[in-house]
C-alpha cells in the first residue's frame, strides 16, 4: 500500500464525495441511471459526473487518480468505464492508520 498515494487521491472533497457515494450508489445515484449490473460494475463516469456537477473529464481524471491509488476499481463495458469502491484496499488503509498512525 502506497499510504501517501492514497492520502493524496483523497484529498479532494469531490474525491472524498464520490468515495461516499459509491459505498451506495442506489441511495446516492438515480434508480434509471443504475442498473441489477451496478453491484458488480460500479456506476458510469458520466454519471458521476452528473451527480458532481462536473465536467465528465475532471471526474474521470479524479476517477483515475483514485483508481492507481487502488482505492477505485474500473470497469470497461463497451464505450463506457464504471468505478466501484476496493473495499479490500479501504479496510487495508482503515487498519494502518488504527496500527500505525
Amino acid at each position: 500500500m502506497e499510504l501517501l498515494e492514497i492520502i493524496k487521491s483523497l484529498s479532494n472533497e469531490t474525491r472524498l464525495n464520490i468515495l461516499e457515494w459509491l459505498k451506495d450508489p442506489f441511495a446516492h445515484f438515480p434508480e434509471e441511471e443504475l442498473s441489477q449490473d451496478t453491484p458488480e460494475l460500479g456506476v458510469c463516469v458520466s454519471d458521476i459526473a452528473k451527480k458532481a456537477g462536473m465536467s465528465v473529464p475532471t471526474v474521470s481524471d479524479y476517477l483515475k487518480t483514485m483508481s492507481s491509488a487502488n482505492i477505485l476499481i474500473a470497469t470497461r463495458k463497451g464505450q463506457w468505464t464504471y468505478y466501484k469502491r476496493n473495499e479490500k484496499s479501504i479496510q487495508d488503509l482503515a487498519t494502518h492508520i488504527k496500527d500505525k498512525l
